[in-house]
């Protein structure tokens, strides 16, 4: 059974979009008016790695108990893991959006990994192939 849909809460609908979709080469796979349980307005908003993997619904914070658990959604642990297939580009799409880079690149049997933390401050790991050698003072 494939996993579908994990939730992130965030902040911001359109920033979260476009942090996913310009930064990560996410599509928006759905942006649908929706209505809360109480019935006020919201988005149903799914973003998905370009070959459609599992997707992540992007739930704008309602409430003071959602909005204090952006960010630490994972207690401060890595709690995604992205693998991409062009490591440099997406570190430096990372870096030129304003990511921190949490732990410096390096390399494992598994492939290139270092971990970043998003503009919401969840801890990713990006993981790329192991297709080079390492080298001296890469960040």
């Amino acid at each position: 059974m494939p996993l579908d849909l994990v939730t992130l809460i965030v902040d911001d609908y359109d920033r979260a979009i476009d942090f996913f979709v310009s930064t990560l080469n996410f599509v928006l796979s759905e942006d649908s008016p929706a209505t809360t349980t109480d019935g006020r307005a919201k988005r149903w908003v799914v973003v998905r790695p370009a070959d459609g993997g599992t997707g992540i619904v992007l739930a704008r914070a309602d409430g003071a108990e959602q909005e204090a658990a952006i960010g630490h959604q994972f207690a401060s642990r890595v709690g995604v893991f992205l693998r991409v297939p062009d490591f440099d580009a997406t570190l430096h799409r990372l870096t030129t959006s304003g990511c921190d880079i949490v732990r410096p690149t390096r390399h494992e049997p598994y492939g290139r990994v270092c971990v970043f933390r998003d503009p919401w401050g969840n801890q990713w790991d990006l993981l790329g192939p192991a297709d080079r050698a390492p080298s001296t003072g890469e960040v």
